[in-house]
Formats: structure tokens, C-alpha cells, sequence
């Protein structure tokens, strides 16, 4: 029996490690649900395709994320799992997870309180991609999150739907 534990990621310590190079696919849209994955180091991708060919960025997944964690109560992925970087994941059967979930009330409240920062995120970026402008998306990003890291602007102009240098024209407008 696993002990109660306060932190959701612990449940994952005798999990199978994983490492995938960027590109690499960890699931695809329709892959039966058969594990839960944690991310220990890199990014995920959480992508759909379109008719087009381009894929619809869903989510960015990064260290100490679960991937697909919706998953865990359905039968097939609805997207793919890409990984944007060299990437590792801590492996463990979905059935494991859920039974080790159910005996341990902390760590399932500790999963749904970063379920639900992972919705306001959303929510969030959802309401940033309803506007139009490239300075009224920017200004609403930078109001919550604040200015990015050093070489993270790439990764802005991705969260807001612009091109990069869509953002870096807007970004030198500012300046003048």
C-alpha cells in the first residue's frame, strides 16, 4: 500500500525513465490511454493537426508537469504528445497511478490544485488569442506573466499566436 504523500509527483518514484529527442512522438491522437507521464526535464508539445497540415499548438508542457493528465479519464488521447527538446519522462501505468491516487487523498489534492492552475493558464490564454491586435495580445500577456526570461520572446510570440517577428515589430514600436 502506498503511504499518503503531500506531493502528486512522488507517486511516480518507481517509475520508468524515459528520454525522447525533440521531434520525437510520445503518443499519438488515438493512441489508447494505456500510461501517465511525468515530465522530469524538456518540453512537450501537446499538439493537434489540422486539414492544412500545420498543428494546433495546444498546451506547452514543461518539468514537473503531468502530460495529458485529462487522459487519465478517457480511453484514447485527443491530441499527439511532441517533444520540442530532448525530453524525459518518468513512465507509470495508468491503472497504477489511479489506484495509487485513490489511496492517497493529499497527493490527488495536490494533482487537482495543479489541474486547476493549468485551467486558469488556459483560460487565460484563451481570453489573450480573442484579441485581435498583436499590442493588445502583448499587453495582455506581459499584465499576467510579466516580462519573459532572456531568449523567451520566441516562446511569447507562440503563446499569443503571432509570428516572431510580428512580436519583435510590435516590440520595437514600444521602444520608440
Amino acid at each position: 500500500m502506498i503511504a499518503i504523500m503531500s506531493d502528486w509527483r512522488s507517486l511516480f518514484e518507481d517509475g520508468l525513465m524515459r528520454t525522447l529527442d525533440g521531434g520525437d512522438v510520445l503518443f499519438h491522437r488515438e493512441d489508447p490511454v494505456i500510461a501517465a507521464y511525468l515530465i522530469v526535464s524538456g518540453c512537450v508539445a501537446m499538439e493537434r493537426g489540422l486539414a492544412t497540415g500545420d498543428a494546433l499548438v495546444l498546451c506547452k508542457l514543461r518539468s514537473g508537469q503531468l502530460v495529458a493528465g485529462a487522459s487519465l479519464f478517457a480511453d484514447r488521447y485527443h491530441c499527439d504528445a511532441v517533444m520540442r527538446e530532448k525530453t524525459q519522462v518518468l513512465v507509470l501505468e495508468k491503472p497504477v497511478l489511479l489506484r495509487r491516487l485513490g489511496s492517497a487523498p493529499t497527493a490527488t489534492l495536490s494533482l487537482l490544485a495543479d489541474a486547476s492552475r493549468e485551467v486558469q493558464q488556459l483560460r487565460n490564454r484563451v481570453e489573450i488569442l480573442r484579441f485581435k491586435r498583436v499590442a493588445d495580445r502583448l499587453s495582455a500577456w506581459l499584465d499576467i506573466n510579466g516580462a519573459p526570461q532572456k531568449g523567451g520572446w520566441v516562446g511569447v510570440a507562440e503563446e499569443i499566436g503571432v509570428s516572431p517577428e510580428a512580436l519583435y515589430r510590435e516590440l520595437a514600436r514600444r521602444k520608440t
